[in-house]
């Protein structure tokens, strides 16, 4: 799903230029990429500020549209007030549809309730929560899901066993990452490691 977005061309740039749009409760941004001449534009504060709302926003094509034409973009950085936590400038880069892009999204774990592995006390570590991916923009998800509903005490997921979709692949370096591992000993190798208890000793006769 794109987003749809509406912009100014600033004039003016440079901090004094930028403060002015803050006032008037919008906000600086940049387009740049692409090997073209970056483009300063103002966004409207209130309706960026709504859009932050989004899920997984920085996975979004952005469809901005300008006095000067339309640019295909995604968001890469947003400055914000180190006291207000408001928005103080936006990065946008540029892209073309048509080539892949490399991202990274969220991945999540589900059924962790019904988890075989879980059920016989094992622990779950989910130690890499970010996975890189390559693809049309299109094509990228808003996140990758872990189902942990089949996987026992010892069980790993690495990178090459993560479920992408069509045309979608895993970036540099992401093949061998353990992302989530179920910890712990079976029930039967903890009982094995248990110390053997004494049988009590028969009663002396008398």
């Amino acid at each position: 799903m794109s987003i749809k977005l509406n912009a100014e061309i600033r004039g003016r740039v440079g901090k004094g230029a930028a403060r002015g749009v803050r006032k008037n409760k919008n906000i600086p941004a940049v387009i740049y990429g692409e090997k073209q001449t970056p483009i300063s534009i103002e966004l409207n504060g209130r309706d960026f500020e709504m859009l932050l709302k989004t899920p997984s926003l920085r996975t979004k094509l952005f469809e901005i549209e300008t006095p000067n034409g339309h640019e295909d973009a995604m968001l890469m950085d947003i400055q914000y007030n180190p006291v207000s936590d408001a928005v103080m400038h936006v990065d946008f880069k540029r892209i073309n549809v048509k080539n892949p892009v490399n991202v990274s999204v969220p991945v999540e774990v589900i059924n962790a309730d019904i988890s075989k592995g879980l059920k016989m006390g094992g622990v779950l570590n989910f130690a890499v929560r970010k996975v890189a991916l390559r693809g049309l923009v299109h094509d990228i998800p808003e996140k990758i899901t872990i189902d942990l509903t089949n996987l026992n005490i010892g069980d790993a997921i690495h990178g090459s066993d993560l479920i992408l979709p069509n045309g979608v692949q895993l970036g540099l370096h992401q093949a061998e990452l353990a992302f989530a591992t179920i910890g712990g000993k079976m029930p039967d190798e903890a009982d094995a490691s248990k110390p053997a208890t004494a049988a009590p000793a028969a009663d002396a006769k008398k």
